[in-house]
Order: structure tokens, then C-alpha cells, then sequence
């Protein structure tokens, strides 16, 4: 299934349950928090399905969030992209990205 197809199915569940237009950005960017709590926890015990459960969670609540904002979620990570497509350098072993200047 295409991420438009299920972001569509995701927003008429969430309309469905009254989530939109009954809840709030605040309210869904906290439950955000709350899954990604779950999914650094799944990731800290290598519980496969519970990651990919939360990641899952997670992406409900950005979808509603973004609803919500009248954000479209896509426009979001392409301007992200934007960003950081020229960006240059390595991620160390220690955890630090290295700009490079080429």
C-alpha cells in the first residue's frame, strides 16, 4: 500500500473515532512522545515487533498532528530533505557527525 493510500485510512479512522476534529495538536504530539517512549524501549530490549508496532504509533500521531495543523507531513520531510540533501560529512563511531567542507 502507498503512504497516501494508508495516511488516507489513518485519517478516516482518526475521524471516525472523533480524534479529528476532537482532539489537539498538544494533545497528539504527547501521545507522540508517549510512543516514541515505547519505541525507545522496544529498541533498548531488540523487540522487533514492538518497534515496528511504535514506529508505526508514532506515524498515527504525527498524521494527526499534522491534520490537525493543516500540515501536510510530506511537505514536511521534503522541506527536511531540502535541508540536508547537501549536506556533507560522516557519522563517527562515537555518535558525532563530522562536517566535511568539500
Amino acid at each position: 500500500m502507498s503512504y497516501a493510500a494508508i495516511e488516507i485510512k489513518i485519517l478516516q479512522w482518526s475521524e471516525a473515532r472523533k480524534i479529528i476534529p476532537n482532539s489537539n495538536p498538544e494533545s497528539q504530539l504527547l501521545k507522540a512522545v508517549s510512543e516514541i517512549g515505547e519505541l525507545a524501549d522496544a529498541t533498548i530490549k531488540k523487540d522487533r515487533e514492538a518497534i515496528v508496532d511504535s514506529v508505526g504509533d508514532v506515524m498515527v500521531c504525527l498524521i494527526n498532528y499534522c491534520a490537525l495543523q493543516d500540515i501536510n507531513l510530506v511537505d514536511c520531510m521534503e522541506i527536511a530533505y531540502d535541508q540536508i540533501k547537501n549536506r556533507k560529512g560522516i557519522l563517527l563511531p562515537n555518535g558525532v557527525f563530522q562536517k566535511t567542507l568539500d
